[in-house]
């Protein structure tokens, strides 16, 4: 998509409306609590947002109402079972299956889509280690390198194609979440690195952003630390003491730079590089005032209970997106290959082991059970989004767009094609939920072409093996 000058012109003024005003509500609150934002204060951006959209349909990072257009991506491991996940019917004519009956009261708001696929996640020339694929493909579209060292490579994944783009607009451009441990490195899957198969997210080939699978962590990177309304203060003095720790460290290495030989400056100049970013950030969080404060309790830690450990990150997730802190996310509730047993529902063997069931039925049975476990978190999550409004009188599940799927098909087989997944939300009105969409084998980043162009992302002409964009989505 090509912009004229008026039309960047445009764009960049919807932009500054967004920030300063966002700004001069959280100052003029102090210490706020969570969105809603009123509407009134968002007048300006609603205009500014409608002006924009002349002419090209989709203004940067918003709804053509003006309200935060938000892109999340949600994976469930080790594929589906077949049978209890498709639909029956076509089109609006359709009818869930078992696994998807927990969203039968958002049926109006979802798309399940058939026929996307991830080649670049079977076997080729790499052989074993699909697992590791599936995770590393799942929002890249690309091969990963078979390799269990340092040298990994993946692709930019879609999240992130994005958030170059609009992470600007809030105090974190993106975010990352699991429900799993956190691994960097070693052996995972038959020669491939922990690395692919426990991110999600990658910001260049060879970095992904490791995910936070602690939820107080998380809310206090959100919102502060303390209790409510004791936040700010300390975030306000976290922000001294490291911009305090920033001089020191920077007035000793212009120090130390006159003793180095020109190989250590090169690794002294890398390590400041790091620095600068973290100043960075203290900036760009200082720009947006006051920070948000939630009249809601620091969670302890990780709960001992899976299922109250999904609800802490998806309900996190959703205070994230209506509190505008971000409007790119990602959640990983587990890699691709665990085998974590689910005793909570009475199935003490590994859903790994289950997945791989031979056509035994028990095992089949097993894993529909624990499809449907996931997806009845999933669907809490999107009954709190539907339930929230947002600053447009909209629901903020109407102002997203959320993938809920696994870079397994059949996790019996290992299958990469017709990859089970859903869409859910109107995307500000751009989607065309409440259907059972079928596509004719394409690939999955086509339909990641399709949502970032709603975002309003520029430039955009590829992402991993895409071939165009999902039409009709």
């Amino acid at each position: 998509m090509k912009n004229t000058p008026s039309t960047d012109a445009q764009t960049a003024r919807l932009e500054r409306h967004l920030s300063l005003t966002r700004r001069n509500f959280l100052r003029g609150l102090g210490v706020c609590m969570a969105l809603p934002v009123f509407e009134s204060s968002l007048a300006p951006v609603l205009r500014a947002a409608t002006a924009a959209s002349a002419g090209t349909g989709h203004p940067l990072g918003v709804t053509s109402t003006g309200a935060p257009l938000r892109m999340a991506f949600v994976y469930f491991p080790n594929g589906a079972h077949q049978q209890a996940w498709w639909p029956t019917g076509e089109g609006a004519a359709f009818e869930l299956g078992r696994t998807m009956q927990p969203l039968a009261a958002l049926k109006s708001s979802i798309q399940v889509v058939g026929g996307l696929d991830h080649k670049n996640a079977e076997p080729g020339n790499d052989g074993a280690g699909d697992h590791a694929r599936a995770n590393a493909t799942f929002l890249t579209g690309v091969r990963a390198r078979k390799t269990d060292s340092a040298d990994i490579q993946a692709g930019i994944s879609v999240d992130q194609l994005a958030a170059q783009q609009i992470g600007h607009l809030t105090r974190f451009s993106s975010l990352e979440l699991s429900c799993d441990s956190v691994r960097k490195s070693g052996s995972c899957d038959s020669g491939y690195s922990c690395a692919y198969q426990y991110n999600l997210s990658w910001r260049s080939a060879s970095t992904p952003m490791t995910p936070e699978p602690n939820p107080r962590l998380v809310f206090e990177r959100l919102f502060g630390s303390g209790a409510p309304g004791e936040r700010q203060k300390n975030f306000e003095l976290r922000q001294r003491t490291q911009k305090s720790l920033l001089d020191f460290v920077l007035d000793d290495t212009h120090a130390l730079q006159r003793q180095l030989t020109s190989n250590d400056r090169a690794k002294l100049d890398e390590y400041l590089t790091g620095v600068r970013a973290i100043e960075q950030r203290i900036q760009r969080t200082e720009s947006f005032g006051a920070l948000p404060d939630p009249h809601a309790e620091v969670p302890s830690g990780i709960p001992g209970d899976f299922g109250e450990h999904m609800d802490l990150m998806y309900d996190l997730l959703a205070m994230a997106f209506q509190t505008d802190s971000t409007r790119i996310a990602t959640l990983l509730l587990a890699n691709d290959g665990s085998n974590r047993a689910f005793t909570e529902i009475g199935i003490p063997e590994g859903h790994h082991y289950c997945s791989h069931h031979r056509n035994n039925p028990e095992l089949m049975g097993k894993v529909a059970d624990i499809d449907l476990h996931y997806m009845k978190r999933f669907a809490r999550f999107l009954e709190k989004l539907d339930q929230t409004k947002d600053v447009d009188g909209k629901s903020l599940l109407h102002n997203s767009m959320i993938v809920y799927g696994c870079g397994n098909a059949d996790g019996n087989r290992h299958t990469h094609t017709n990859l089970p997944v859903v869409l859910a939300g109107a995307g500000g009105g751009t989607l065309t939920p409440g259907r059972y969409a079928k596509y004719n084998s394409q690939p999955m980043s086509n339909l990641f072409l399709s949502m970032n162009d709603r975002l309003g992302i520029r430039g955009l002409d590829r992402i991993g093996d895409s071939s165009g964009r999902l039409a009709g989505v």
